[in-house]
């Protein structure tokens, strides 16, 4: 199904009462407590909807109760499978923030010669201080640029388009 969005995957049951332990993938657990609904990848049976009936912090994981789900074996054949949220049900975003899903494949250009695709951010690494861009250059081979304001000039999520500056040394 095109805009889900994976938020998480269910790692095991908790109890006997239907919860289940999550393992989130955000950089903020906290988000899961204002979630109301949530789609489970339900395999062969497709997307089911989900009210979220509690949700709260364990460690690195979410403990999750879902509405109607009150027994472990309803909840049990549903390990592994991915938790997902529609477009439209993300979290708002501040100024200057981004989802990884949106910025992955967009294309890349620099201040220097800002009408020749540079590159394509391939992936995203999540180091704790700053997030680093992998960049895939159009030439062959791959830059890590760190997302810092001396970097990132401009982010275009509708047009797929990324400006940044490289710091003096990222190239050699």
């Amino acid at each position: 199904m095109e805009d889900l969005f994976q938020v998480g995957s269910i790692t095991q049951t908790h109890g006997i009462k239907g919860e289940v332990k999550v393992f989130p993938l955000t950089d903020d657990i906290s988000r899961f407590k204002g979630m109301k609904h949530l789609l489970l990848d339900g395999g062969k049976e497709g997307y089911i909807e989900l009210e979220v009936e509690n949700a709260r912090p364990q460690k690195n994981l979410v403990i999750l109760k879902f509405k109607g789900i009150d027994n472990i074996n309803d909840i049990e054949k549903y390990k592994g499978k991915g938790l997902y949220v529609t477009k439209e049900n993300r979290v708002e975003l501040k100024a200057d923030e981004y989802f990884i899903a949106d910025l992955i494949g967009c294309e890349v250009y620099t201040d220097e010669a800002p009408d020749t695709k540079f590159g394509v951010i391939s992936d995203i690494m999540e180091t704790g201080a700053n997030d680093v861009y992998d960049i895939e250059l159009v030439n062959g081979g791959n830059v890590l640029l760190p997302a810092i304001k001396d970097c990132i000039l401009k982010v275009d999520v509708e047009s797929r388009r990324v400006d940044i500056h490289l710091l003096k040394g990222l190239m050699d």
